[in-house]
């Protein structure tokens, strides 16, 4: 039993120990709250878990960071300086793209050097890179610095954002986007592949997300030395710093509601803990079908959880080799023959199709201490169909790990086989059972135009007082940037700790 005798301060629980939800413990500890966060797995981090085996470590999920300023915001909430804590390098290039026919696009934040890269390409769309990062900028400003940590619990706000919608193109996809500024199809790949990376179709992804372009070159492409385990173990010790508290192999089995408000949680323990405030960065679909499971529900119902479409899924190999690779870059995408039709595949079709797209991380490029001397750690992901598909992964894991270690073989990893001497794989159904994310979906529901602000799950939830959401799942959507800035909103909608302590 947790003993609140010690400590009078209110309550604050959080389920899930993610980004969105360790950065929300932060933010309630400097209002004044005891946070417990509880966190199902052996150890905090969520999708940011941490794999260590055989002398190697692997990220699990998040490896690029491209907002630093929101970290820097969290420890300055505890009166520390980020820096001191976490050694966090810029990379460069961004990320190597490699075309089918072995042609590379190096993605960077110079823009000189983005020129010859385009031009490399096709000349003739400089003129079009350029008014397509003018435009990136422009949404930029409105989408992310004025509205991300902003709450969409308004239907009179949003139709108040309309005009900008409007004026931005944000009724549009990304894809077209940027057909109306390159002619080339592989430049067009270039600068719309981005909302994969937070688990949006570029063909449907509201043309919102052309931000993210502008976004990497504001504040670049960055790594944690130690790898984002280490900004997992920074942000707990900022948490404990507090007097709060993240409690492992602790999976919440329901959140309890009395009288409309939620008043704790219940472990699946059958221990009951109260709380003043309640939030949950589990998946919001699972937050709704699972944890209030039993509570009256008026907008996120079961039937209206079931008309919502989810994110793909993804299919992770983690994987150690017993020599280095040295001209493979710390990021490299490895792209297939198609691209629309791969994305129908995945999202419209859901059909796990026999060609893909992978993206190589490399991070011993640029931190050696994750393998064993003159080793070198990866891990390649591939997008594929959510659970919806019907593939059996338990018969399909081995066979398309296969076919992407002959992939990766053929194009920029000669001799992989005879190198690898530990592994592990990720699939759809280790999303659904190890991280409650419903139909295994990586990134919760699809950032579509009617799925995102007003039409997503609210960071003040409408089925509880006291209950707010963070994550992937909620406003503003999937990604780092995301999730922090989910916990942002926060500062607004939940009240502060002496709101409780006067009662």
């Amino acid at each position: 039993m947790l003993d609140t005798r010690s400590d009078p301060r209110p309550r604050a629980v959080v389920i899930g120990s993610g980004f969105g939800g360790l950065a929300a413990a932060v933010r309630l500890g400097a209002r004044g709250y005891k946070v417990t966060v509880f966190e199902a797995l052996d150890q905090p981090g969520g999708r940011a878990y941490t794999y260590r085996q055989d002398g190697y470590t692997f990220d699990a999920g998040p490896t690029i960071i491209t907002a630093p300023y929101l970290f820097d915001e969290l420890w300055a909430l505890c009166g520390k300086r980020f820096e001191d804590h976490i050694d966090l390098r810029a990379s460069d290039p961004y990320y190597d793209i490699r075309f089918d026919d072995g042609r590379i696009f190096r993605y960077s934040g110079d823009q000189a050097r983005m020129r010859e890269q385009v031009a490399k390409f096709n000349p003739d769309d400089l003129d079009g890179f350029e008014r397509f990062m003018d435009v990136s900028a422009d949404i930029y400003k409105t989408a992310f610095e004025e509205l991300a940590d902003v709450p969409f619990d308004s239907l009179s706000f949003t139709l108040r954002s309309a005009p900008d919608l409007i004026r931005l193109g944000g009724y549009r996809s990304v894809y077209d986007t940027v057909c109306k500024y390159f002619t080339d199809p592989n430049l067009r790949l270039v600068f719309s592949f981005h909302p994969l990376l937070i688990g949006g179709n570029p063909l449907t992804t509201t043309a919102y997300y052309c931000l993210i372009a502008y976004l990497e070159r504001q504040y670049g492409v960055h790594y944690a030395m130690g790898g984002t385990g280490a900004l997992v173990r920074g942000l707990v010790d900022l948490i404990e710093g507090q007097g709060g508290e993240v409690i492992c192999d602790a999976p919440v089995d329901r959140i309890t509601v009395e009288g409309g408000t939620a008043t704790g949680v219940v472990l699946t323990t059958g221990e009951r803990v109260p709380a003043s405030v309640v939030v949950s960065n589990a998946d919001s679909a699972f937050t709704y079908s699972q944890l209030l499971r039993g509570t009256s529900r008026k907008r996120w119902t079961d039937g209206a959880l079931k008309r919502r479409a989810f994110s793909m899924s993804l299919f992770v190999w983690y994987f150690g080799t017993d020599r280095k690779f040295d001209d493979v870059q710390h990021h490299t995408m490895v792209l297939g023959p198609r691209y629309e039709e791969l994305l129908n595949d995945i999202f419209k079709r859901k059909r796990l199709a026999e060609d893909f797209s992978l993206y190589l991380h490399r991070p011993t490029a640029s931190d050696p201490s994750l393998a064993p001397e003159g080793c070198d750690s990866f891990y390649v992901l591939s997008p594929v169909p959510n659970l919806l598909s019907g593939t059996d992964w338990s018969a399909q894991a081995e066979p398309y790990r296969q076919k992407i270690q002959e992939r990766l073989e053929e194009t920029v990893l000669p001799g992989l086989g005879d190198a690898i001497v530990t592994q592990r794989v990720l699939t759809p159904q280790d999303f659904q059972d190890r991280l409650s994310s419903v139909h295994g979906a990586a990134f919760s529901i699809e950032p579509k135009l009617f799925q995102s602000a007003w039409f997503r799950p609210h960071n003040r939830s409408e089925e509880a007082r006291n209950l707010f959401l963070v994550g992937a799942g909620t406003h503003p959507g999937a990604g780092v940037p995301g999730v922090l800035s989910s916990a942002r909103v926060l500062d607004r909608v939940a009240p502060d700790a002496s709101v409780f302590a006067k009662r």
